[in-house]
């Protein structure tokens, strides 16, 4: 299988964080230019919440996708991880700000009494201290924990689904797609085991010429 230079991975991660923050700087240059349909902070802040659950999925599915296709996109996790937080900052932000006016009466009584915001700002504030610790300091730092504390994110993954289905009118393909995805990644994580198991074992076998 052909992979990129090991010279290249630093500039091959830094390429994703410029091409990840592309679709935040044209929804604002729509939103700015009043080029976005409807109510335009909206629109812009839908955008913004759907691009983190879309890199929350991607960050799930990369370990997926080494197990299953042997493709090892490891190295851009926590690209991924990142620009799915700063895109929930994003959201959170162009809420605060230029939706509620940082009006904080009516802000926290949304998250008391709208449950869709609610699931979605506990998924803020668990994904903070993800973001905090994507570093190999962190790591070291921590060992065992760090790995515990990171699983979080399917937790995070899922209350994010769910946020973007309740947030909408009708619940068509596209949230049902997001909580079909998601759903997949979780029921992987007891698969996984099995699996790797199965295809050690498959890979060990003698392998025979046939005639």
């Amino acid at each position: 299988m052909l992979t990129l230079p090991r010279k290249y991975h630093a500039a091959s991660i830094w390429l994703l964080y410029a091409v990840g923050l592309v679709p935040a700087a044209w929804g604002f240059w729509l939103g700015a230019t009043g080029r976005l349909p409807g109510n335009p902070v909206k629109e812009f802040e839908h955008l913004l919440g759907l691009w983190a659950l879309r890199f929350l999925v991607a960050t799930l599915a990369i370990t997926p996708i080494r197990d299953l296709l042997g493709i090892n996109w490891i190295r851009y996790r926590r690209a991924l991880g990142l620009l799915a937080f700063w895109y929930v900052l994003m959201h959170f932000l162009t809420y605060m700000l230029l939706d509620q006016y940082l009006n904080f009466p009516a802000i926290l009584a949304d998250i008391a009494k709208r449950p869709f915001i609610t699931i979605g700002m506990a998924a803020f504030v668990l994904l903070i201290p993800l973001a905090l610790t994507s570093n190999a300091w962190s790591i070291r730092r921590l060992g065992p924990r760090w790995v515990k504390l990171h699983r979080l994110v399917y937790v995070i993954a899922a209350a994010g689904a769910l946020h973007f289905a309740m947030s909408v009118k009708v619940v068509g393909p596209e949230p049902w797609t997001y909580i079909g995805l998601v759903i997949l990644l979780l029921l992987w994580r007891p698969i996984r085991p099995r699996f790797n198991r199965w295809k050690r074992r498959d890979d060990g076998r003698p392998q025979f010429n046939r005639a």
